[in-house]
């Protein structure tokens, strides 16, 4: 059982903060399928503080979240230890269950202006973004990062140390380095070097995709928990298939085309709830291809419902769907 601070997560399965992806609606879905612990899409820091009128509107929408979602956590990214300590302050107000700090973005725009991955660059900063996030809320705070910036200067042994020392409840590691950023081999190896360097749960992130690999990074890593990210997306139901194979080793059959109709009538209605209906299809759209991914003609039928613009029609589809042995050609 992973166990960070008072949260205990039976099996270990987080699913990762992701932009544009982690939003509400999906966050239910995974929580539903057996996600223990999900994470909010990141919070711009320094979006939360600024006074113009659309900046903080958008990023404000971030922390919403719901009591069946919890445990969640509020993930946050930012630059400067200033911005992340006021920001911390104002997602604790929010009361989630825990604040984990974004170390790992790789992505440029993020990266290279000192924030996520960038903190990897400088290591004074970042010990200083996260001692002032720990002075700025009760909650748990945890942390995510990857191994280093480049195969060159991989210290995440030490920066687990000082992590750690800084309050630093658990340690979520993307075991790439940013130079990586989602190409190459991933290095598992690593998880056991940071957990002999400390106490505090560390969570494998990277690659996992089905629930054999669940299994086997627990099992050859001996890491506390796996973060699941892109597998999420291309298969919600990794969590209800990894919790059940973990329990009885065995796999579960595919989910029938019913049941992908259902789960994605289930997760529109969830977006209309929760957003404009333009916005609910805007969003859905990240979305069709894990729900139909394998099947005969899904390629097609990801263009198919991409093209819908309206509800009534969209949701006709896949009722039409649902009643389907097939997608229709």
């Amino acid at each position: 059982m992973l166990q960070i601070a008072d949260i205990r997560a039976a099996h270990g399965l987080l699913l990762a903060p992701m932009e544009d992806v982690t939003e509400l609606p999906f966050r239910l879905i995974c929580r539903e399928l057996g996600a223990d612990i999900v994470y909010t899409e990141f919070v711009n820091a320094e979006g939360l503080l600024r006074e113009d009128a659309d900046g903080p509107r958008r990023t404000f929408r971030k922390l919403r979240f719901l009591e069946e979602e919890r445990p969640l956590g509020i993930q946050l990214y930012g630059a400067t230890s200033l911005s992340m300590e006021r920001a911390a302050e104002i997602a604790t107000e929010q009361n989630p269950d825990l604040i984990d700090i974004n170390c790992g973005c790789w992505v440029s725009n993020v990266a290279l202006r000192g924030a996520g991955a960038g903190l990897l660059r400088d290591l004074p900063q970042m010990k200083e973004v996260v001692r002032r996030v720990i002075s700025a809320t009760h909650l748990p705070v945890t942390v995510k990062t990857r191994l280093g910036w480049d195969g060159d200067s991989i210290q995440i042994v030490d920066v687990a140390r000082m992590l750690e020392d800084l309050g630093v409840r658990a340690l979520s590691l993307h075991c790439r380095t940013r130079s990586q950023g989602h190409k190459g081999a991933v290095d598992y190896s690593w998880i056991a070097r940071v957990k002999e360097a400390v106490s505090m749960p560390v969570v494998l992130n990277g690659d996992v995709v089905t629930p054999q690999n669940v299994r086997d990074a627990f099992d050859t890593t001996g890491c506390d928990g796996v973060m699941i990210g892109r597998g999420a997306i291309s298969h919600p139901w990794i969590f209800r298939d990894a919790r059940h194979f973990l329990e009885t080793g065995q796999l579960l059959p595919e989910p029938t085309l019913k049941e992908r109709a259902d789960l994605c009538i289930h997760h529109l209605q969830l977006c209309m709830e929760h957003d404009a209906e333009r916005y609910a299809l805007l969003g859905m759209r990240r979305h069709y291809s894990g729900y139909f991914r394998g099947l005969r003609g899904a390629s097609q039928l990801r263009a198919e419902l991409n093209a819908y613009k309206e509800l009534n029609p969209l949701m006709d589809r896949l009722l039409e769907l649902r009643e389907s042995e097939r997608i229709a050609a």
